[in-house]
């Protein structure tokens, strides 16, 4: 038995309307709400309920709007699509409005049959949002069933809000902290990568052997890999066991030729060539070997490699990028530049005397135990950079280590004691390690110094405060500055008890009434690797909303290198203080880029990076390491790792300088040592080079596989179809003050207080801004850029505010016995000098069905699209106009009053003689029908395969939303005379 009722047609069940979906059976509808979303959608059963045929009603000719009635109901109409007919399926049902250039990898990935992609712009671009994008769009494609993104597991709850809020995608969280839970749930014998088709794994726990085989056999057919640079080894270094795992681990998941791979890191190279290789060779076998030099090498990466620097793309779609003129440019407010001022402080001289001691005690310790056998001198040196690393942190620090026993004296050999001694000592740019990393390490190797360091540990408490610690009265200062002009800045520790510490000594003290030195309206917080990665965004959330909107209040955020990558701060903070150097610059740059990042409003990133004068170690790092990672960042405006090896290399020439110096008293200078000159030779060396072949593969891997014209010609067919910011931001403001708002601008942006609109409106804004700030009547913010903070409205179609707002405006336009203003109607009849003719606008909705082919099967879809169309003169004789004209006419603005009896006879006599436009509906829609296929061919241009089985159809008949009557303006007195005095004389 045929179906009734045919994908894409309107039927009218349980006391509304509703479109039929590609996905019903004779016996069983699958519907979706007239102008709702696919949350909305439910199944009808024909032989229970009674379902029948549907026509759009007409309007109703007495229920006339004004002037700004037919753009106001367009616009909500096109808020509300959900299902776009374009061939980006999924940018209509998103709820974040992409840059143009974050279009370009999923341009890219649409021309490939097995989307494999290397995106490697550069920190604060926004990868996240362009992998979200390629993998929301797979998925609504059908090209994709599954997803698991790979990640460290700190990042895990933060892509799993990213992708949930952002992109509508649920994903199961599988860590060791979850997977017991999602264990039991399963049947016998069954796979938790089977029964979750969306799923976020920490790299870290899957790598094992115990589960890696799991997951690579039931692995779904789309993987992202976050930070994908730590899970790749180079040929001609010696490698972690935990990267070794992680790259056998993907080279696993590469295998199958047929799985989506989509691997994202801003730095690709990590400073060895062979790295890369194998981190392109996981995207494309070949690609490990191809000669880059070459124009086939060049072209074959092109297609699978995106890299750039915000340069690029900090304006774009301009007349620079060979478009014709500026009417698509996209600005991209990225902080111009950060300003580096580095201050010193030095020790008091009880300071000074305590790391003089701390110095030679390990001293001794290193020289005897390295008579003593290969293990022990591991453990002793271990020890000694542990000690000398918390000592010039805090005395807090420096307390906790004298008093906890080294992690490395446990091992039974020496490369067990590197092992458990290495991670909690140095500064690896692998973000991975980050976690857990931030404990201070133990000096304690042997039972019998246990009175001497607790005597040192007790001299070390007694320095607390800014009387002894110099290095907290410096900070104290800075912050001043800082706060005094305007900076909400983040202070970055290596310890815990040193973030504890100063948030002790800078926050304010409600129940001691104990007032900081920061002031009484500064909210002081700590955020440690004691929190959960939830926990940390709520901590920060706290503060943010402790601070509150007091134009006078300062947020400083204390916090561990648990914060260095991952979570963005740019919405609340702007400035960031070093107090502890790392070792490794990459950790610097890291830090620095949670605020230099898209949606900072500052145009300049304040960092202030504290070091010692004079304890030995801190002047060295910073001239050494950290300017030069400056140097080359500036040079090449992009960041360079260094490898780690080098680094480190380079650090323990300094300690072994400071303990000899400890055991002799002043010995040659540090530059002057033959092991500081090897390891700062081999380091500069390595540096330089990596540099100059990221300057070079910049130059050579430049993304030129998606051209801007192309760019652009997507981006104007989505605004067309979905509208642009100019129009949302008009939408927003007339809406908000026919309803009632009150509106207060603040340059390009505004608030709006909606304590005074209809009772429908504020239930609908309550549940995405909040109850309270709806009861209360508190301002609501509307921003010009699509990055807000939480709390504040984005000027997009996809934002949730604007989405409620719309929703409302349009359920109001279409019930006419809705309660309070009603913006957007139906109809309207306008006497205006803006036509010279009678001249009607229709808005015209029309529903396309759309059978896409895939690797996994067709896919039947139903989209929409809303379009103007206008003619002169009668229905029968209807004289149409170019679309642009159409468009226009949303702009004309009344000259005369129309009487209300004459507005309704004339709607009247339009609405019925529409019949006779029926014909010139249907043709355009079947135009509609041939522009979309030909879009979704040129977009899927390079693969074939994906297009063969392509169709669109237009579903009829067309549904007519709103009819508007331009009636032209009677000609002035003066205008009129002059006209009949030429008329005459030309008698």
């Amino acid at each position: 038995m045929a179906l009734t009722y045919s994908a894409g047609s309107l039927v009218t069940a349980r006391g509304r309307e509703w479109v039929v979906l590609p996905e019903s059976e004779p016996d069983l509808l699958v519907l979706r709400p007239l102008g709702g979303s696919d949350d909305d959608i439910a199944a009808v059963f024909p032989a229970f309920e009674t379902v029948k045929g549907a026509e759009f009603a007409p309007p109703e000719p007495s229920d006339l709007g004004d002037q700004r009635a037919a753009g106001l109901l367009r616009t909500a109409l096109r808020v509300g699509f959900r299902s776009g007919a374009g061939p980006f399926r999924s940018l209509a049902g998103i709820a974040v409005e992409p840059r143009a250039y974050q279009l370009v990898p999923l341009l890219m990935a649409l021309r490939q049959k097995t989307v494999r992609m290397l995106i490697s712009d550069d920190v604060g671009i926004g990868k996240t949002i362009e992998s979200g994008l390629v993998a929301s769009e797979l998925l609504a494609q059908g090209e994709a069933t599954g997803l698991a993104v790979l990640c460290s597991p700190a990042l895990a709850e933060q892509w799993q809000q990213e992708l949930r809020s952002k992109f509508g995608i649920d994903a199961e969280l599988v860590l060791s902290s979850t997977v017991s839970r999602l264990e039991r749930g399963l049947d016998l014998g069954q796979s938790l990568f089977d029964k979750y088709p969306h799923v976020i794994v920490s790299t870290d726990f899957i790598k094992s052997t115990r589960h890696r085989d799991d997951f690579v056999r039931h692995c779904p057919d789309l993987v992202i890999v976050d930070e994908a640079h730590t899970c790749v080894v180079a040929d001609d270094t010696k490698t972690s066991t935990q990267n070794q795992l992680r790259y056998e681990l993907l080279r696993r998941v590469a295998e199958d030729a047929e799985r989506h791979l989509l691997l994202v890191t801003a730095t690709p190279h990590s400073g060895k060539e062979s790295a890369f290789r194998n981190l392109l060779g996981l995207v494309r076998p070949e690609l490990a070997d191809v000669d880059l030099d070459s124009e086939k090498g060049r072209k074959l990466l092109a297609q699978h490699f995106v890299a750039r620097k915000r340069a690029d793309v900090r304006q774009y779609l301009t007349k620079e990028d060979g478009l014709a003129d500026d009417s698509l440019a996209e600005r991209t407010a990225f902080p111009s530049d950060r300003y580096f001022k580095d201050e010193t402080y030095k020790l008091s001289p009880a300071y000074r005397a305590l790391l003089d001691d701390a110095i030679a005690y390990a001293s001794e310790r290193v020289e005897e135990a390295g008579g003593q056998g290969r293990r022990e001198a591991r453990i002793a040196w271990w020890s000694a950079i542990a000690l000398l690393r918390s000592m010039v942190s805090s005395p807090r620090a420096a307390a906790q280590t004298l008093r906890t026993r080294s992690a490395a004296a446990v091992a039974a050999s020496a490369e067990e004691a590197d092992r458990l001694g290495a991670p909690l000592t140095s500064d690896s740019a692998d973000s991975d390690a980050l976690e857990g990393m931030d404990v201070a390490p133990g000096a304690e190797t042997e039972d019998n110094a246990g009175s001497h360091l607790a005597e040192l540990a007790a001299r070390a408490e007694e320095l607390e405060g800014p009387a002894q610690d110099l290095k907290l009265k410096a900070l104290i200062k800075h912050l001043k500055t800082l706060l005094a002009d305007g900076h909400n800045p983040i202070v970055f520790c290596r310890y815990i008890p040193t973030a504890e510490y100063l948030a002790e000594q800078l926050g304010n003290d409600p129940e001691t009434k104990k007032r900081g030195p920061l002031g009484a309206k500064t909210v002081v917080k700590a955020v440690t690797g004691t929190l959960s990665p939830q926990q940390r965004v709520e901590r920060i959330e706290e503060l943010a909303a402790e601070a509150g909107e007091d134009a006078a209040a300062r947020r400083v955020l204390i916090a561990t290198d648990c914060l260095s990558e991952g979570v963005n701060l740019q919405h609340h903070f702007d400035a960031v203080v070093h107090y502890d150097l790392a070792w490794n610059p990459t950790r610097h740059d890291q830090r620095e880029g949670r605020v230099d990042r898209y949606g900072q409003k500052r145009d300049e990133v304040r960092v202030i990076t504290l070091y010692g004068e004079d304890n030995g170690i801190d002047g060295k790092v910073l001239e050494v390491l950290i300017k030069k990672h400056r140097q080359i960042k500036k040079d090449l405006g992009i960041s360079v790792s260094v490898p780690d090896e080098m680094s480190t290399g380079v650090t323990d020439a300094i300690v072994e300088w400071l303990l000899l110096r400890g055991r002799q008293g002043e010995q040659e200078a540090l530059f002057e040592t033959e092991s500081f000159q090897q390891s700062f030779a081999d380091l500069e060396k390595d540096w330089n080079s990596a540099a100059d072949r990221e300057k070079a593969s910049r130059s050579r891997f430049a993304q030129r596989s998606i051209h801007p014209e192309e760019v652009a010609r997507e981006v104007a067919a989505v605004r067309e179809a979905l509208g642009g910011a100019g129009e949302i931001d008009t939408f927003v403001r007339e809406s908000l003050n026919a309803l009632g708002a009150v509106l207060r601008d603040s340059g390009a942006d505004f608030t709006a207080q909606v304590g005074g609109t209809p009772i429908g409106l504020r239930d609908a804004l309550a549940p995405v801004v909040g109850a309270e700030t709806v009861e209360r009547d508190r301002p609501i913010p509307f921003r010009s850029t699509p990055a807000v903070a939480r709390g504040e409205a984005a000027l997009v179609r996809t934002d949730p505010v604007v989405g409620a707002l719309a929703s409302h405006v349009l359920n109001a336009a279409l019930d006419t016995q809705a309660d309070g203003a009603r913006p957007a109607r139906r109809c309207g009849v306008v006497t205006t000098d803006a036509v010279t003719t009678r001249t009607t606008l229709l808005l015209v909705r029309y529903r396309f069905h759309l059978t896409l082919p895939s690797r996994n099967g067709e896919k039947q879809v139903v989209a929409e699209d809303a379009r103007l169309l206008a003619f002169e003169g009668a229905p029968k004789n209807a004289v149409w106009l170019p679309p642009e004209r159409a468009v226009a006419l949303l702009d004309a603005r009344a000259t005369e009053n129309t009487a209300a009896a004459a507005g309704e006879r004339t709607m009247t006599r339009i609405l019925d003689q529409l019949g006779e436009v029926e014909d010139y509906l249907e043709s355009y829609g079947d135009e509609l029908a041939a522009e979309l296929d030909a879009s979704h061919r040129r977009v899927r241009a390079a693969s074939g395969e994906i297009v063969r089985g392509l169709t669109v159809t237009a579903q009829k008949p067309a549904d007519i939303l709103g009819t508007y009557v331009y009636l032209p303006a009677a000609p002035s007195p003066v205008a009129a005379s002059t006209a009949s005095v030429s008329a005459g004389v030309s008698a």
